[in-house]
């Protein structure tokens, strides 16, 4: 693997005659710079980029405008505590999970990493988008497997009435991601009992993601999901990038719901940080920033 990644990006495309949606994603850039802006275990590595591709591929099917996002929660009562996901139209994506540093060994059965038992199976999945009148909704469903690609296609055919099928998955080697992504197929109105059938069977025979973006790429994937379905895939891909919506002026503008004796504290102890949980990044706010604050709301009560 070489020392820069390609970029991530997003494949859209359509089979049997229109009757199936596929989006998916080459998130392997995305997860390894969560991987290294959040210090992730191993095991909270997959548990994040899963839910990191998951957002952007729920943005892409339930976003109604071209600058739609979606947000993703899971807390279900495992080491990792709550993780959170927002991904937008425009494939930018960020997140974070509650403890970074929560691990477990790999599992015994077939020695792949415990995604299950790290994010627990006791709570659920809450999607948050906006409707078509700009009011937020948020859907939820309980947690079926913990394993983040299940609970995602659950949340779509019950809470959104949308037939898919939701493949997500995150590899690792030599202590980086080498490879992450998903795939969200959408069954359309019209869709045949004769395609539905080809599809299931293509996606018995997959196997697992993960080892189709390590031998190949992810147009690869798509075309083994859909073989004797006619996949058409849009000409262009669609950039994707682990992008945060912080800034030195949000972290300076934060400071204003403190009191001026706490403002004054900050100053005289050399300034002060802020830390977006978000993406990592810390803010060192100056003396001089924040007495520029102060100055600022003088001359607003002025």
């Amino acid at each position: 693997m070489t020392d820069v990644l390609p970029a991530s990006f997003l494949l859209r495309g359509t089979a049997a005659q229109n009757t199936l949606r596929l989006v998916g994603i080459d998130a392997t850039q995305i997860v390894e710079e969560a991987r290294l802006r959040h210090g992730l275990s191993k095991t909270a590595t997959a548990a994040l980029g899963r839910t990191l591709a998951a957002s952007v591929l729920l943005a892409t099917v339930l976003g109604k405008r071209s600058d739609s996002r979606v947000t993703v929660r899971l807390d279900g009562g495992g080491s990792v505590g709550l993780i959170v996901a927002e991904g937008s139209v425009d494939g930018r994506v960020r997140g974070y999970v509650g403890h970074p540093d929560a691990d477990l060994p790999l599992r015994e059965s077939d020695g792949k990493l415990d995604v299950r038992g790290i994010v627990g199976t006791d709570g659920e999945l809450e999607v948050t988008r906006l409707l078509d009148n700009g009011e937020p909704y948020t859907g939820s469903v309980h947690l079926v497997s913990g394993e983040i690609a299940e609970d995602v296609s659950t949340y779509l055919g019950v809470s959104e009435q949308i037939p898919n099928a939701a493949l997500l998955g995150v590899y690792e080697e030599g202590g980086r991601v080498h490879r992450a992504g998903g795939i969200l197929i959408q069954a359309m109105p019209g869709v045949s009992d004769e395609t539905l059938g080809r599809l299931e069977a293509n996606i018995k025979a997959f196997g697992q993601i993960t080892d189709h973006l390590r031998r190949g790429s992810l147009m690869e994937a798509m075309q083994a999901l859909t073989e004797g379905l006619g996949l058409t895939l849009a000409p262009e891909a669609q950039p994707a990038a682990f992008s945060c919506r912080c800034s030195r002026e949000k972290a300076s503008d934060s400071l204003r719901f403190f009191d001026a004796a706490e403002r004054q504290e900050m100053m005289d102890e050399g300034g002060q940080g802020v830390h977006c949980h978000w993406c990592g990044e810390t803010y060192h706010i100056t003396p001089a920033e924040i007495a520029a604050l102060d100055a600022q709301q003088e001359r607003a009560r002025a």
